[in-house]
This record gives C-alpha cells, sequence and structure tokens, in this order.
C-alpha cells in the first residue's frame, strides 16, 4: 500500500528534478546584500567605481538565441524607476560578463548597451538619495530570438518591451544600496 502511493509523488517529481533552473550568479553582487563601492555611480554626490558586476550564468533554457542583461531600481522617485544598464543581442554562446566590461566592446561580443537614465551608454551605478534604501534587480532574459531589432538610440522602455516580448526565461540577483 504504501509503495502504491510513493510511485504516483516519485513520478510527479521526477521532471522537475530533471531541469536545471536558469541561474545568475555572481562575485560582486549578492542577493540582499548591499553593493559594493565599485557597483556605486560617480556623480550626483556619490563617489564609487561605476563598473558593472562580473555575471555568470547557466542552464539556459533550450530555444534560447540571445541573451539581454539588465539593471534597474524599481525604487528611484521618478515614477518609472532607473535604467542603470541594458545590454542587448548577447549572442547565446555568451554564458559570462567579466567585471567592468561595460564600454568594452570586444568583451561585449557585438552585443549592444543603451544609454542609462543619467545619459550615458553603458553602466551607471547605484546613487540613491540620500537615506534611502534602494533595490537594484539585476535580469538575465533568454531570448528566444537572435537580434532584437531595435533603432539606434532606442529607450529603456521600448528596449524592456522587446525583451518582455521575447523572453522564454529569466534568472536574477536583487542586491540593496542606500548611502
Amino acid at each position: 500500500m504504501r509503495l502504491a502511493l510513493l510511485l504516483p509523488l516519485a513520478t510527479l517529481s521526477a521532471p522537475a528534478l530533471a531541469a536545471e533552473p536558469f541561474r545568475l550568479a555572481s562575485p560582486s553582487i549578492a542577493e540582499g546584500a548591499m553593493l559594493a563601492p565599485a557597483q556605486v555611480f560617480t556623480g550626483f554626490g556619490c563617489s564609487g567605481g561605476n563598473q558593472s558586476p562580473a555575471l555568470a550564468w547557466s542552464n539556459a533554457p533550450s530555444g534560447t538565441k540571445s541573451f539581454a542583461v539588465t539593471v534597474y531600481d524599481p525604487d528611484a522617485p521618478t515614477g518609472s524607476g532607473w535604467w542603470h544598464w541594458t545590454v542587448v543581442n548577447l549572442p547565446a554562446s555568451v554564458q559570462r560578463l567579466p567585471a567592468n566590461v561595460s564600454g568594452k566592446a570586444d568583451a561585449l561580443h557585438g552585443a549592444t548597451e543603451l544609454r542609462n537614465d543619467y545619459g550615458t551608454i553603458g553602466f551607471g551605478g547605484a546613487c540613491p538619495p540620500p537615506g534611502e534604501v534602494h533595490r537594484y534587480v539585476v535580469t538575465v532574459h533568454a531570448l528566444g530570438v537572435d537580434k532584437l531589432d531595435l533603432p539606434f538610440g532606442a529607450s529603456n522602455a521600448l528596449a524592456g518591451f522587446m525583451i518582455r516580448a521575447n523572453t522564454i526565461a529569466t534568472a536574477r540577483i536583487t542586491a540593496t544600496y542606500h548611502r
């Protein structure tokens, strides 16, 4: 009788164990932890390294044809959050980005960095208003298309729309920062 009850449970959990989830890891940032000075903006009253974090992802789902990486602060007092980094059109063969890769075209494997909400192209570090704790959501999007067809100078809103429309899986780390 016990075996008869356990067999259906084993069958139900076997598919869940078969596929590893899409994961994001980083030696630069950790879930729920405060960002290091290296990932803090230089300007707007902040003084940091303004370096993009090292990222590595694994177990992208079948059908992944490219990746996008975004760093977003949903707590910014703008009504629409704050885009710190958007990278699109990373080839599916890329599984990691080294620290401080922003602005280094060769190391980005032909991917495109968009203008952040500071108004510059590439990574712009954390710099929340004094006294406020903000979250920084770092997301790798596995996309089902080889390339997003974005016009030159595309906004982060347009890129976000196109990324979401073509995402088949995401992996993320949410870090914090305050000053």
